[in-house]
């Protein structure tokens, strides 16, 4: 049981957006409280625009490892496709190190493209750039003298990367939104899953489970894990969650929207994924009942829930952040004994 955020820039008391430089101190400050409550995981989504505040995942989680003691540290997901892998591998070996064996990685394309111009990568290659630089890390992951050859990067012969994983190997997750394609690549990769299920009924993700335990029956390689990231907020009641996360949730959405062509949403919209969508939203036992629900439906062994949304104030994360730590994942846990 984790939670997920992308440093969503958020709003003072008198309603101003906050510098991304107190949200980033204010995320540290959210997931140390998740530390201390004993919740499992805190991942932080890589973005390169103005309404998320964290652009390098790795170094916050960095200043996050030296307040924390148990909690694992990760990314919700790290953009491979205009990164390194090589450095990648390096910067999560080292949080690894620095972290004392906290670290994994969550892979994926990311639901954005800025970081493609911003980094010189052209969006025509978008797939081929994922699949080889995927191909490579997998290969880096073995911790063995690294021999590649592609064609976005010269060849690598017999080459070594440093620092080692100081026990066993990183773990490293595949994250999809939802094509058969990036379902089979993980399986193929032995690779576990992470479903972001960010809209409309979770069980529609049964058939992409069964795909990928089909993949590892056929190829004869062992079932990985599947986990679940999904958006929601905990507040004392169901009224007081729905009337604290509708209008920052409606603006943040509203504001990707319009870059994608998407209408505004309305309210209706809003209480269907609350009540039958993949909105985890309302009092402890309303989320916990929810989440238990799904995770049954889709045998997952994990969920990650996403806990920021547009201009919530960082006072009201925290609250939901202990109830989901105090309330929440006990709830959980014993739906699913």
């Amino acid at each position: 049981m984790g939670l997920d955020t992308f440093g969503d820039v958020t709003a003072d008391a008198s309603g101003h957006l906050l510098p991304h430089a107190q949200v980033i101190r204010d995320v540290i400050e959210e997931a140390v409280l998740a530390d201390s409550l004993g919740i499992d995981f805190i991942g932080l989504g890589e973005h390169h625009r103005a309404d998320f505040a964290i652009s390098a995942p790795e170094t916050v989680l960095a200043a996050i490892a030296g307040q924390t003691k148990r909690i694992r540290l990760g990314t919700a997901v790290t953009v491979l496709s205009s990164d390194d892998p090589i450095r990648v591998f390096q910067r999560f070996a080292t949080l690894d190190a620095a972290s004392n064996g906290r670290a994994e990685v969550i892979l994926g394309r990311g639901s954005f493209t800025e970081s493609f111009p911003l980094f010189g990568f052209p969006l025509d290659q978008y797939e081929r750039l994922f699949q080889e630089k995927l191909d490579l890390f997998v290969e880096v992951l073995k911790q063995e003298p690294v021999n590649w050859e592609g064609s976005i990067r010269p060849p690598l012969v017999n080459q070594s990367i440093f620092p080692p994983i100081e026990h066993g190997r990183l773990k490293a997750w595949i994250g999809v939104g939802g094509t058969p394609e990036s379902v089979v690549r993980a399986a193929y990769y032995q690779l576990p899953l992470m479903l972001a299920i960010i809209g409309g009924d979770p069980q529609r993700f049964a058939p992409y489970v069964d795909l990928y335990r089909r993949t590892h029956e056929q190829r004869k390689t062992p079932m990985q894990p599947v986990g679940i990231h999904s958006p929601g907020y905990v507040a004392a009641t169901d009224e007081q969650a729905r009337a604290e996360f509708w209008l920052p949730y409606k603006g943040m959405r509203d504001r990707i929207g319009k870059e994608r062509g998407w209408p505004p949403m309305e309210k209706a919209e809003f209480e269907r994924e609350i009540e039958h969508g993949s909105l985890y939203l309302g009092s402890p036992d309303t989320v916990a009942r929810k989440i238990a629900a799904t995770v049954k439906a889709l045998g997952a062994s994990r969920f990650d829930l996403k806990y920021s949304a547009g201009t919530l104030s960082h006072g009201k994360l925290m609250t939901c952040i202990e109830l989901y730590g105090r309330e929440v994942i006990p709830r959980v846990r014993e739906l699913l004994a």
